[in-house]
């Protein structure tokens, strides 16, 4: 990374102050997202328990990140009713179809359990009412036990289970400041050494400190000021590369500062991005025909449904203030 933010450019969340045209890009951008997700549903769907184990648990990432943006959609209450029945009939495919009503969960805490994942993609389906009550016991059996908090992971991730943990009603939540310390953005490190790994690292210990945009007083304020200042440089180099999931991403971390730091001309970039049907592109442009579409599709365009939500919400926040 290069260069600093300039201390006169426009920044200072215009993105969610220029009333209700920004409010409806961002908010269509959503609606589209979870359109292509409704028709492309079956991608989500894993192969038959009697493929490999790992076949199979390679497929729980996807549903897991569904069930958070369907959490996240949900919570915030932003969705239009046909954007929130889209996204719930979403949830009860996946439930019901594709995890067997939680049990493909459970038959993963079986064959592996000191696993962590099926806990990660059990949390927010228990938050939006869905219940297993096998997984829920041997979740809490497992967090009892020494080699379980003895798993070596990165900070980061550690961190991201910690918080599970707490919203699964498993433990206080009160390892979650040891957590957070671990991390590559609490030592608030050298700006421009944020490449694409650590670019990454740095959204998903947000997303994971305020339980995806549950929590947004968690952010301590080192780091909410840290990110005010160096958000906008991070912006301006992945548009310009193109790179739309980790510009989404990082679109969502601005909606969740106190004092959001970009203007609308990421905004606008990223919403031109999408395609007509409501598909992001990982990167530049969508895969050629015959390519793996859902595989490369599937994450960008629920990143567009978060950043949607968050953006929206914020957005509407800031209109009712200034109405006020």
């Amino acid at each position: 990374m290069t260069g600093e933010t300039p201390e006169s450019a426009p920044r200072g969340g215009a993105a969610y102050a220029d009333g209700a045209g920004a409010t409806a890009l961002m908010h269509q951008v959503g609606s589209r997202a979870v359109h292509w997700l409704e028709e492309h549903r079956e991608g989500f769907r894993t192969p038959d328990r009697a493929a490999a184990p790992d076949e199979v648990k390679e497929f729980f990432k996807p549903v897991g990140e569904l069930a958070l943006m369907g959490r996240v959609l949900t919570r915030e209450g932003v969705a239009g009713t046909s954007q929130a029945a889209q996204m719930r009939g979403l949830l009860d495919f996946a439930w019901r179809d594709v995890l067997d009503g939680g049990g493909l969960l459970a038959w993963m805490q079986r064959d592996e359990p000191l696993s962590p994942l099926p806990l990660e993609v059990y949390t927010a389906f228990r938050e939006l009412g869905y219940h297993h009550a096998e997984v829920e016991r041997h979740a809490r059996v497992m967090s009892g036990i020494r080699s379980w908090q003895a798993l070596e992971m990165l900070p980061n991730r550690r961190l991201g289970l910690t918080r599970h943990e707490a919203r699964a009603e498993l433990t206080s939540g009160a390892e979650t400041a040891a957590a957070l310390r671990g991390t590559w953005l609490a030592q608030t490190p050298e700006p421009w050494t944020v490449d694409y790994h650590i670019a990454y690292v740095v959204t998903h210990t947000v997303f994971h400190l305020t339980d995806w945009g549950a929590r947004l007083d968690a952010l301590p304020g080192d780091i909410a000021d840290y990110l005010t200042r160096w958000l906008p440089v991070w912006v301006d180099e992945w548009r310009e590369r193109e790179h739309w999931d980790l510009l989404g991403e990082l679109l969502v971390v601005d909606a969740m500062l106190p004092r959001p730091a970009l203007d609308g001309a990421a905004w606008q970039s990223f919403a031109q991005a999408q395609g007509a049907d409501g598909a992001m592109p990982l990167e530049r442009t969508r895969p050629a025909d015959g390519a793996d579409e859902f595989g490369t599709l599937y994450h960008p365009t629920l990143v567009a449904v978060f950043a949607s939500t968050m953006a929206t919400s914020r957005a509407l926040t800031a209109l009712t203030g200034s109405a006020s």
